[in-house]
């Protein structure tokens, strides 16, 4: 069995598919690949016309875009079910999926995260309005997610579910900005939620290792 596993060290998306396959127990091969490179190979873009990261091939079969990816590792590999059986917490788990593709990762992450710690951090331009545009997004978000959360130990109930696995990573990079971390603590399910998980073995291995921003 040969996993290949293609992403961007920095992107979350690429983290979402490495922390899907850690709690999977799954052993796979990592390959870079930076998708704002001007000269992206052309092997890559013929696995993923669209440029961007992740990736994944096993055995041959490749798929692209994460939720199709965590959902294959999922259902592909022996190890813990990360989707609900039941018909309720199992659609609140593609919800949130969806959520965070949708409405999560712009504000969080491509808004506060970018312009307030990588950028800065890589030595590139910072557009402050983009932070102010992020914080005015990202309480509604939250508080949607703070709606749905359930009352158990994980965001569908008490086993980790991809609800999870694609929630944190881009929490993970949120609370890097000092805003992001006082508008998290302000919700106090997803606050315990995150307090908890952020700890978790899985999402401390994958975790990029960010460059040290200038002081």
């Amino acid at each position: 069995m040969t996993v290949e596993l293609y992403g961007y060290q920095y992107s979350v998306y690429s983290w979402i598919a490495r922390l899907a396959l850690h709690e999977k127990g799954v052993v796979y091969n990592w390959l870079e690949v930076d998708p704002f490179s001007e000269n992206v190979p052309a092997s890559y873009l013929a696995i993923h016309p669209f440029k961007r990261v992740p990736a994944l091939i096993h055995d041959g079969f490749a798929v692209y875009e994460t939720g199709a990816i965590t959902r294959y590792v999922d259902e592909a590999f022996d190890g813990p079910k990360l989707q609900p059986t039941e018909p309720r917490a199992r659609a609140r788990c593609s919800q949130i999926m969806s959520i965070v593709d949708s409405y999560a990762y712009w504000p969080l992450v491509r808004q506060v995260f970018s312009h307030r710690v990588f950028r800065p951090a890589m030595r590139r331009p910072v557009d402050e309005s983009e932070v102010e545009r992020g914080l005015e997004a990202a309480p509604k978000v939250l508080a949607a997610l703070e709606t749905m959360a359930g009352q158990g130990q994980y965001l569908t109930g008490e086993d980790l579910s991809l609800a999870d696995i694609h929630l944190a990573p881009m929490i993970g990079y949120f609370v890097l900005a000092p805003e992001g971390l006082a508008l998290l603590q302000k919700h106090t399910r997803l606050g315990r939620w995150w307090s908890a998980l952020s700890r978790r073995a899985a999402l401390l291995a994958t975790m990029p290792r960010l460059p040290q921003a200038p002081q």
